[in-house]
């Protein structure tokens, strides 16, 4: 079953806290854009922008990236599924990703978005950092912190793939 870290509300509220952080931080939403790893970040990545361009008045344009070719610990594919259908060179790009974990899946992202352009900046929003690091990759805006082992899960649900938005907790130990 799991522990619920965060429920729609939750998530929507810490997205909400997100959004306000990055603007402050990038002094608004100029020459900023969001890009989202693909799977379950894309769709965070999609309410981060929107939840920013509300708050700004001015469209936050927002991308999906494609890893798979990238990736040095999965068989690598050809399928590249990426959209962004705007120019990163000199934009201030926030790339989103769900959890962070290892920073395996942070390093594939950046080699893919370089293939793309060469950014001003890349900042890294994730909704949960899970810590457990083998590369030396930090999130600059993170929803929450949550101390796991390693063998937990984090499972974040999200209503475009679930049905539901949810962050849980899987724990190791209740698999016995």
């Amino acid at each position: 079953m799991g522990t619920v870290l965060l429920d729609a509300g939750g998530m929507r509220r810490t997205l909400g806290r997100m959004a306000h952080e990055i603007l402050e931080a990038n002094g608004g939403a100029e020459d900023l854009v969001v890009v989202g790893v693909m799977r379950r970040g894309w769709p965070v990545a999609k309410r981060l922008a929107f939840l920013m361009t509300q708050i700004e008045g001015s469209t936050v344009p927002c991308g999906k990236l494609d890893i798979r070719a990238h990736r040095d610990d999965r068989k690598v594919s050809e399928e590249n599924e990426s959209e962004i259908p705007f120019q990163i060179n000199g934009k201030k790009v926030v790339l989103v990703d769900e959890v962070i974990y290892t920073g395996r899946t942070i390093r594939a992202a950046l080699d893919a978005l370089m293939s793309f352009g060469r950014p001003q900046s890349v900042q890294l929003a994730v909704l949960v950092d899970r810590g457990h690091r083998e590369l030396p990759i930090t999130a600059n805006y993170c929803g929450k912190i949550v101390s796991t082992e390693k063998d937990d899960h984090i499972v974040v649900k999200v209503n475009e793939f679930d049905g539901e938005d949810a962050v849980v907790l899987e724990s190791a130990e209740g698999e016995a």
